[in-house]
């Protein structure tokens, strides 16, 4: 059909709405990544991620027969079998903190390339990267009953992308934000929850600066607690259902968070 007669030949097409859409939804995403962090972004971004991690760390249990985060737990199981002389323990678990420590390194590495060479997109490339690993977790799976050193990799695997993730929301959020460290969201509540009861009433002099809690930290801690708790029930159930096959759709959640900025890049 040809072009109606007042038309520009050259004028550039009109956005359709799906368009329309993917850009908006490109914008959402840029600003939920975005190194100018605000409360609303990083609510935006940590409760997926939150959720993500919890339905990781519970259905790893699940799948791995361990959790996979708690990092604290690792190095004490280590000292107890290591007293027991159960040395093929105290290396897995070595083996489990090492990767958790490489994860971290790497998002460190990837964030401080991106900001060099893709600055406002940076924290894409480690979550993009970590969206590839459940996909990977979720391939190696089903070798993993007939494998010893298939089950150490997976394990591995998880415990990298604990790392990659926390030292991602880490560094991003200004240290505010931790998805996997549930132990320093319940510690923050606490003291958030402390300054809540404070009474100023009996200050030594007028003047004294008041003690008040952070409302809106403390709202937001709250919501991460529940997402992580959520995360893990519909990981634990979905693990338990269908097997490691759950971390696909896991990994096309963060896929979908970082997936239009890491896009972006390619193809600039």
């Amino acid at each position: 059909m040809n072009a109606p007669m007042n038309a520009p030949l050259n004028a550039p097409s009109k956005p359709t709405g799906y368009r329309r859409l993917a850009a908006r939804y490109g914008d959402l995403t840029s600003g939920m990544l975005a190194p100018e962090r605000t409360p609303l972004a990083d609510a935006w971004l940590g409760l997926p991620m939150t959720f993500v991690a919890g339905a990781t760390n519970a259905g790893g249990l699940l799948a791995v027969g361990q959790y996979t985060s708690h990092m604290s737990g690792i190095i004490s199981s280590a000292a107890d079998h290591a007293v027991l002389g159960a040395i093929d323990l105290v290396l897995a678990a070595a083996g489990a903190l090492t990767a958790f420590v490489l994860g971290a390194a790497i998002s460190s590495v990837l964030v401080n390339w991106g900001r060099l060479h893709v600055a406002g997109r940076e924290y894409s490339l480690p979550l993009t990267l970590e969206a590839l690993l459940l996909l990977v977790f979720a391939a190696i799976g089903p070798f993993t009953r007939q494998s010893g050193l298939m089950l150490g990799l997976a394990v591995a695997v998880l415990c990298f992308i604990m790392g990659l993730q926390n030292a991602t929301v880490t560094k991003m959020s200004g240290a505010k934000i931790r998805t996997t460290h549930v132990t320093g969201i319940v510690t923050d509540i606490g003291i958030e929850l402390g300054k809540l009861l404070y009474s100023n009433r009996r200050r030594r002099t007028a003047d004294a600066p008041l003690v008040l809690a952070d409302r809106e930290k403390l709202r937001l801690l709250s919501y991460f607690l529940v997402a992580f708790f959520g995360g893990g029930v519909v990981g634990a159930v979905g693990f338990s259902s269908v097997g490691f096959v759950f971390a696909v759709p896991l990994a096309l959640l963060v896929l979908a968070l970082a997936g239009p900025s890491a896009l972006r890049i390619l193809l600039r």
